[in-house]
This record gives structure tokens, sequence and C-alpha cells, in this order.
């Protein structure tokens, strides 16, 4: 791996590399970074995975590779400026709904924004990163009480704090560092978005590159509501001295009255009310954009009116955007509570690949690597979701497997329930929970089940709590979780159930999990508004809308569920799918190609045995 990702380095062709759990695959790309000869940028999808790196493999490479380079290797991490903490904010106070600067004093709230105060002036007399990660525990409401974004911040030429600030003195680091690791997100407001984030490099490897098309949308990604456009004018009121905030005001009452009365889901054709209400808002943004006073030469920026400027043009272009009706995004009314803000609209690029060919691939030299980027066995699929094209320029590509540690067919079952009905919308049925308690009960616990929804992780550990009352069983939502899976990984007969978060990055090596348990094929809701508009426009481009869209996806989180199960050479167990459609359908060839190569079964009493043999009873 290290040989190719240094080959890809020194010639600019793009590569792909499947490299399994387990192979050592950051310093296979470390190496070659540290030896190149201009700046490389690292991202990733998780922050475990970032963690990792920063604290334990770059600063073990570093130190052993001193001899090699005469010289010690420089590293930096960058993240988006609300991740620090805010000395401005922190010191000047946080500008309310009238504009005044207040303090939080009392309260549960007031106390945790007290301690984070005080933690950050540490932070910033000892010369630390002042990193949300690294702070005392809070909550992302008061995490939002000392920081701000980047479309708030006054500038550091304007604050009496920019000599010490966090963000600032992270952007310089990077900007003397060789290597730069930093996420997804951040990587594709840079490059895709065009915001300046990350200093000038030369190539950026996309560790966890499964993620990357799903974290470039959701960077793409905005949402206007109602309750957001009211905020900002009551906000922006004090700092001007027209009539220009009441007129936001006035479009956000147009606006909240056309989501309300229009019907949740996919706007195909945008009905008029909508889109009139989208060109109030533009057009009062615009203006209320303009009427902010300009602040004197050298004086200090006013922080109020800096933020409230800022939400003001961050409203003007997600009006702008969704006014403009392109074909090639998708604009939806996402449904909520009115507790959790009430409806909005939501708008997201229909296909990102095009964007990522032109405004990465076409300049940079990109290594794409993850466990999973086989999808049906070839790496075509995914090269296509980011970009890579042969044809075009920029698209040139290798992608190599380099294989795994694991023998999957030794180490590893895969059991597919061809017994059980097809899982139906009104949930799990009898039969389906009895047939999770028998194999749990084999394993006598050690189980991970992994739920395509909240509802059946719920209804699946009631009734293993009820059946089997001798075996601890956990819920997603019981407790935070890394609680959880500290608990899960501290009693092997313990069973821990989730959804989404559970199917990607957990690592529970050992006997702790000798059972996953995937209760049907991932495929995206049929309401989805973005997949179903993906999957529309496949099949108008005269492609397989199904395959390409809801096939790719259960692909990618069926591969990354499975992988759960074998994290180490000596790791046992089997993964048992309860969805017959695996081995009956005619899909089913392709996902299975996806997984991990387990030896198969569809006999229920060759794995409850082999479960029971490997729990020691």
């Amino acid at each position: 791996m290290a040989e190719a990702v240094t080959a890809a380095m020194e010639s600019g062709q793009h590569l792909l590399v499947q490299a399994g759990t387990g192979t050592g695959k950051s310093l296979g790309y470390l190496v070659p970074a540290l030896l190149h000869h201009q700046r490389v940028v690292v991202a990733t999808a998780t922050l475990a995975l970032q963690h990792q790196l920063v604290e334990r493999d770059i600063p073990a490479l570093v130190e052993a590779a001193d001899e090699v380079l005469h010289e010690k290797a420089t590293f930096a991490v960058l993240k988006g400026r609300s991740n620090y903490a805010c000395l401005h904010r922190v010191r000047e106070g946080v500008p309310d709904d009238q504009g005044t600067l207040v303090d939080l004093p009392t309260g549960s709230i007031g106390a945790e924004v007290v301690a984070l105060r005080e933690w950050i002036e540490d932070e910033a007399k000892e010369g630390g990163t002042g990193e949300k990660d690294n702070a005392p525990r809070h909550t992302d409401q008061v995490w939002r009480q000392v920081s701000v974004s980047a479309r708030e911040c006054v500038g550091a030429a304007k604050c009496a704090y920019g000599v010490e600030c966090f963000a600032e003195r992270a952007k310089e680091k990077a900007a003397n560092s060789q290597l730069v690791v930093t996420n997804h997100s951040l990587l594709a407001i840079d490059a895709i978005e065009g915001i300046p984030m990350i200093p000038e490099y030369d190539v950026v490897v996309i560790d966890e590159a499964h993620e990357l098309t799903s974290r470039v949308t959701q960077a793409a990604t905005d949402e206007l509501s109602p309750n957001d456009v009211e905020r900002t004018a009551r906000r922006s009121q004090r700092h001007v001295d027209g009539d220009e905030a009441d007129a936001l005001a006035d479009a956000a009452e147009a606006l909240r009255d056309a989501v309300d009365t229009t019907p949740g889901g996919r706007l195909e054709t945008v009905p008029v009310a909508i889109s009139d209400a989208l060109e109030l808002v533009r057009d009062a943004a615009r203006a209320l954009i303009t009427a902010f006073p300009k602040a004197a030469p050298g004086a200090e920026a006013d922080a109020g009116a800096t933020q409230a400027r800022g939400w003001t043009q961050e409203l003007f272009a997600t009006a702008e955007r969704m006014a403009a009706d392109s074909e090639y995004d998708v604009l939806w009314i996402s449904e909520r509570e009115a507790r959790h803000g009430g409806n909005r609209l939501c708008v997201a690029p229909l296909n990102v690949a095009g964007q990522m060919r032109e405004k990465l691939l076409v300049d940079k030299t990109v290594v794409f690597t993850s466990a999973t980027l086989m999808l049906g066995g070839d790496f075509s699929v995914v090269a296509g979701s980011v970009g890579l094209d042969r044809e075009a320029e920029g698209g040139s590509w290798q992608g190599i497997d380099v294989g795994s540690p694991f023998d999957y067919g030794q180490q590893s079952i895969l059991y597919v329930a061809k017994h059980l009905p097809q899982p139906g919308r009104d949930g799990l049925q009898k039969v389906q929970l009895d047939e999770i308690v028998d194999l749990i009960d084999a394993a006598d616990g050690r189980t991970l089940g992994l739920f395509s929804s909240r509802r059946a992780a719920e209804a699946a550990a009631e009734e293993v709590r009820t059946r089997l009352p001798h075996l601890t069983t956990l819920c997603q939502g019981d407790a935070q979780l890394p609680e959880l899976t500290k608990q899960f990984l501290g009693d092997p007969h313990t069973n821990l159930f989730g959804t989404l978060s559970l199917w990607q990055g957990l690592d529970v090596p050992g006997e702790t999990c000798q059972l996953v348990l995937i209760d049907r094929i991932p495929f995206p809701r049929p309401d989805d508004p973005l997949m179903s508009a993906r999957a529309q426009a496949a099949d108008k481009a005269g492609g397989n809308g199904f395959m390409s869209v809801s096939g790719t996806h259960a692909a990618l989180l069926l591969a990354q569920g499975a992988g759960r199960l074998i994290r180490t050479t000596s790791d046992k167990g089997v993964v048992a799918i309860l969805d017959p459609r695996l081995v009956t359908a005619r899909y089913g060839s392709f996902l299975k190609a996806s997984l991990p190569p387990m030896w198969m079964t569809t006999d229920p009493e060759v794995v409850r045995k082999a479960l029971t043999r490997l729990s020691g009873r």
C-alpha cells in the first residue's frame, strides 16, 4: 500500500485503496505523506480516527522517522472555526436577542458556561488549543455560548484578541506544517465551496472514503426556517436605522405560512407560495445587508452587528439558492414539531461527483482509502460517486485491494435467515423476534444488534429483556453512546442494540461481540427526498436508479455493519442477517459480493450450535 501511495503522489494519478481492518493502512499513507516534498492533507470522517492519528499514529511515526528525515516532521490539526473557543465572545459576552451583551452566571447552563470560560482562560494562558473536543463536559447549546461560526467572527484584524485566537493559531500552525489532519466537511468547504480553510497543499488522503459523498452532501446542504429568519431580523433591528429588519420579519411570516400549508417531502415543482416567500426573504436579506453601517477604519468591530450581518448574509445565500430552483439541486420540506423549530425548507445537491471532479480532482492528487471501497466486487461504483472518470480531465485513477490479515472463511459465518418472511413496514414480526431471542440465547449475550429504526431496536430490546432476563440488554438512547459501549465491552453477557451510529466506527474486539445481528437490508427510506431524486435522475439517464442509489447505499452499510464482527486475527463469530432477500432477490449477489468472504449458511440449527460452542457452554 505504501508503495502504491508513493507512486500516486509522484505521478499525480488518483488512487483507490481498499484495506481491511487491521492492515495498518494509516501507516500505509502516513509514511509516504511525511516523505512527500509538499504539504499533504489527511481528511477523516470521524473524530475517533482523527484522534487515533493525532494522538497515537503520527507522533509515533514522527519519532521513528527522526533519524531518516534528520529533522522533526511537523503536523497540525485543523477544524472548523466553531470547534474552537472564541476569546472575544468569552471576554466580551454573548449578544442576546436585543443585541446587548449578557453573562449567564446562574442555573445549570450558566454554571457550565462559567466552567468552560475558566477552562478557556487556562487554555489561553498555557498555549492550549481551545478545542471543543478537549473541553470539560458540556452540551452543544453551552458550547455555542463560547464559540462563533466563520460568518459570526469579527475577523482577526479587527478583534482585540486576534493575536491570541485559538482558530487563527491553528491555521498558522497548519500553514507551517508538512502534514495537516482535518475532516471531510472542512475539506469540502475549502475545495468545493471555495472558502479558504486549509493552507495550499499538493495531495489529499481521504480516509474512511466510503463516507465522503455523504459528508460532502451534508456540507453542501442548506436549511431555511421561519424561526431563523425571524431571529435574524430581531437581532438586526438595533444595528440599522431604516425598516429593513422589519421587512425581513414580514418575509419570515410569509415563509411560515408557505411551509406550514405545503405538504412535507420533495418539491419537484416549487409551489407559487414557496417561490414567492423565498423571493421575499432573498430581497429583504439583500436590502438588510446593505443597511448595516460600516465600521470606522481602525475601530474595533461591533460583535453584535458582525454576528447579525453574518446571519443575514447566510440567509440571503440560502434563499437565493433555493429561489433559483436549479435542476442540480433538490428542494424539500422537512416536517418537524414546533418544539424542534417547526417545518423548514432544505436544499441539497442532486449529485456531488461533478463538483468533486472539477474543484478537487483536477488540481490535486487524491488517495481514497477505506475497508469498503469495492461494491459488488468492483471499484467503479465508488469511483463514479466521488467524481473519478477516466474519460474526463483529472479523472485518471487506479484501484488496488491490499487484502486483509483476517481469514474470514475460518473466523466467521454469514447466516441468512432464508426461512423468515420478508421484512414489512410494520416493524419486527413475532417470528423475527423469536429468531433474535434464539440466536442471542445460543450466544449467551455477546451480541451487537444493528437495526433499521429506533422503534425496531427498542422492540427487540424489550423482547430480549423479557425472555432472557439473565442477560443485560442495552439500547441506544438508554445513555450516551460512549457509556453504552463501555458497558458492552465490560461484560460479555451483554447485548447492545442500536441504529445507524453503531453500524460504523464501533470497535469491539474479542468475546464481547461474537454475534452481529442485522434485522434487514439497510435500503434508504423510499420517501427520502434526496435519495429518491437521485434514483429518478439515474433512471432518466438510462441507468438503474434502484441499484445505483439504494443498492449502493445498502451495500456500503451492510459491509460496514458486518465489519464490526472481526476486528483481530483471534476474533470469531457470526453475522446474522434476518432478511431473506439477501439470497432470494436478484440484487442479493451484488450485496453479498460487497461483504467479507465469510462462510455462509441458511441453516439456523448450524448457526445456533456454532454460537453455543463459541460461548463455551
